[in-house]
């Protein structure tokens, strides 16, 4: 079944059009940020706007239908960042060159190595957007 046009809308405007995990804004990115299921549907997950978030392509085939990852200093299993009920900064702060985020907490480490948000391409891609003074971000979503 297609999420609604009108739920789209509502997700993205929430997401403040940004991806809910690298915070990569719509603006930015080559091809539309994409609505992404916090639990897939491969795993009972619904088309629910509350369970709906934007989500970058990248960010979004990382993840794929992960729900858990391991956080690396631990070793524990935790569940992967949630953007709809969690808040970013409480999980992940930038680096001081603003191009590598770093984990905080056992669910930001464990998302960030899931989701590969420091894989080389997205680091390259931050250095030319802080370099033209456009990242990191001053406010969350």
């Amino acid at each position: 079944m297609a999420i609604p046009d009108d739920v789209r809308l509502q997700v993205r405007t929430e997401a403040a059009d940004r991806c809910g995990y690298c915070l990569s804004p719509q603006e930015l990115v080559l091809g539309t940020l994409e609505i992404e299921h916090l639990i897939p549907t491969s795993r009972g997950g619904t088309d629910a706007k509350e369970n709906l978030w934007l989500a970058c392509r990248m960010c979004n085939n990382f993840k794929s239908d992960q729900t858990e990852t391991v956080d690396p200093a631990t070793g524990e299993s935790v569940q992967i960042f949630d953007p709809r009920r969690q808040i970013w900064s409480d999980h992940f702060t930038w680096t001081s060159d603003g191009t590598l985020i770093l984990g905080k907490t056992r669910v930001g480490r464990g998302t960030v190595v899931a989701l590969r948000l420091n894989n080389l391409i997205a680091v390259t891609v931050r250095r030319h957007w802080v370099a033209a003074g456009w990242h990191p971000p001053r406010t969350e979503p």
